[in-house]
This record gives C-alpha cells, sequence and structure tokens, in this order.
C-alpha cells in the first residue's frame, strides 16, 4: 500500500549518476494483457480480470479492498496505465498506482488518487520515496472528470529523472540532483502495483469526510497497461546500452514545450507542494527545493 500522509488546505487551490546496464536484449514488457503482466494479490475475490485480459476492475467494500502487483521488476522504464476512477461520493477512497521496491529501506514512486464527494474534484496525490523517506508530496486537480472515462497515467523513471504524466502532459518532475548530496532512485528494482482501499482517517479533507459504505462496493477499472522497461531478474537487465534507439526513454528530458505544459499545470492544477509548505517545514525546506532550479 502507498505512503498515507496527505495534506490538505482549505485555503490553497490544494546526470551525475553513471548506470551500468547490463548486455542483453532490450524487453518490452508491454501487451495490455493482465492475464499476462499482472498478479492479483489481495481482495478474495473483489479483483476481476475481465474481457480475456484487456480489463481489470477493483473493488472496495466495508470488508476489504483489493490489489495488484506486476509479475515483473523493472530498473528503469516508462510505465503507462489507463484508468477510470470510482464514481460519485468516492470520500474516503484511495485509488493507488505506484512503483516500489521491497527491501526495508525502499524506493517508490506514487501516483495516488484521493476519493471526494459528488462534485468535487479528485486530488492526485503524488510521492517520491528513496532509502524509505518520502515527505516529498505534490497534489493535483485534473482538468476533466476522471471517472468519466479511461486516462492514462504515466511515470517516466530514468537515471536523470522522474517525471509523472496525465494523458501525456507532464505534471511533476523529479530531477536527479545526486551531485547535491540528494538521494535518487536508482539501485533498487520495483514492481507496479496498484490498489483500492479505504483510508478515510486522511483521504478527504484531512479524514473530515467519512466514507460513506451505502455506496460500496467502490469500483475503479484499468486497461492498456505498458511497461516499456528495464526487467530485473537475477540481478541482470534486460536492456543493453547499444540500444540508444528503443531505449530513448532511458534518457529522455523535459525539453522546452514540455516545460511550458508542465508550467501550466502547476500554475492552473496543483494545490499542494511540499517545496512551499514553509510552516510544516519550519526549519528549511527539503534541499531539492531549493537547487532545482540551479540544476
Amino acid at each position: 500500500m502507498a505512503a498515507s500522509f496527505s495534506y490538505y488546505n482549505s485555503n490553497v487551490f490544494v546526470v551525475a549518476v553513471t548506470t551500468s546496464l547490463l548486455v542483453g536484449s532490450l524487453l518490452v514488457a508491454s501487451a495490455g494483457n493482465f492475464n499476462q503482466d499482472v498478479d492479483i494479490k489481495w481482495g478474495d475475490g473483489r479483483a476481476k480480470i475481465l474481457n480475456n485480459g484487456k480489463l481489470l476492475t477493483l473493488s472496495l467494500d466495508k470488508t476489504s479492498g483489493s490489489g495488484f502487483q506486476s509479475k515483473n521488476e523493472y530498473l528503469f522504464g516508462k510505465i503507462d496505465m489507463k484508468l477510470k476512477l470510482v464514481p460519485g461520493n468516492s470520500a474516503g477512497t484511495v485509488t493507488a498506482y505506484y512503483l516500489r521496491s521491497q527491501v526495508s529501506s525502499w524506493d517508490e514512486i506514487d501516483f495516488e488518487f484521493l476519493g471526494n464527494l459528488s462534485g468535487d474534484p479528485y486530488i492526485v496525490h503524488t510521492n517520491v520515496y528513496t532509502h524509505g523517506k518520502g515527505d516529498r508530496e505534490q497534489q493535483f486537480y485534473l482538468w476533466f472528470d476522471p471517472t468519466a472515462d479511461f486516462h492514462t497515467y504515466s511515470i517516466l523513471w530514468n537515471p536523470g529523472n522522474i517525471i509523472f504524466y496525465v494523458d501525456g502532459r507532464p505534471i511533476r518532475e523529479f530531477k536527479n540532483l545526486e551531485s547535491f548530496g540528494i538521494p535518487y532512485p536508482k539501485n533498487q528494482s520495483m514492481r507496479v502495483y496498484s490498489s483500492l482501499w479505504n483510508a478515510d482517517d486522511w483521504a478527504t479533507r484531512g479524514g473530515l469526510v467519512k466514507t460513506d459504505w451505502t455506496q460500496a462496493p467502490f469500483t475503479a477499472s484499468f486497461r492498456s497497461f505498458n511497461a516499456n522497461a528495464c526487467i530485473w531478474s537475477n540481478g541482470v537487465s534486460s536492456c543493453s546500452s547499444s540500444n540508444s534507439t528503443s531505449n530513448a526513454w532511458l534518457s529522455q528530458q523535459l525539453d522546452s514545450r514540455s516545460q511550458k505544459r508542465l508550467t501550466w499545470v502547476q500554475k492552473n492544477y496543483m494545490v499542494y507542494n511540499y517545496c512551499s509548505d514553509t510552516k510544516r517545514f519550519h526549519q528549511g525546506l527539503p534541499l531539492e527545493c531549493t537547487v532545482t532550479t540551479k540544476a
């Protein structure tokens, strides 16, 4: 399950790295067939793979939520998933979609979708963990209704940066700033996870709005899972540095046009940015908040 921190403020519309990739053939774990790509891990039948593997649904009721994980582990990749979020009164629910390693001092890259009362917008909660430490939350509203249709949510993770995308539009960038002493996730392989669970102690307005169980079961839908990624197996990466064309995403950065699109989202739809929260970080903002513009 992904991070359980949320911040809600009603007054605010809330590479110096050398990565050794062992030689091998490029494997693209894609195809978008959930029967082949994922394992259902919990939920006692509340997670279902339908339509010959093309659709996966997660459900939540008062007894339990549900979740799945990718069969493969990855060390860098471009991960895409189409989601249609819980409709109606989804307050208290969280649909999580994230990458995470499985060690005590873990790395993690989070999308979490915080439900809300009918008619109120979802909050997209993002976070980046390195060596078990997160506290790097940025939250956004969306410019569309994420419950009416499927939309693509993507994570680009390479040695130079992590970029979160919504329908191909960047909403957040986390750069590799190891040269400034800031940890960056680059050594731990991660699986893709997704879950639907109850978090009404914090998810909606800081826990003020509770889950209305008369609306259960709550259901989120997934399709078109695609991992253009380096599969990590037995200490060996499937990516070869010689595959420069196929592996173009390994060095992908935001160009000037994408930077403008990112700025548009953050200006108009960001509702919380940890790098602006001087009240929370009263002893000083995290280092990456002060050096990013200089990098």
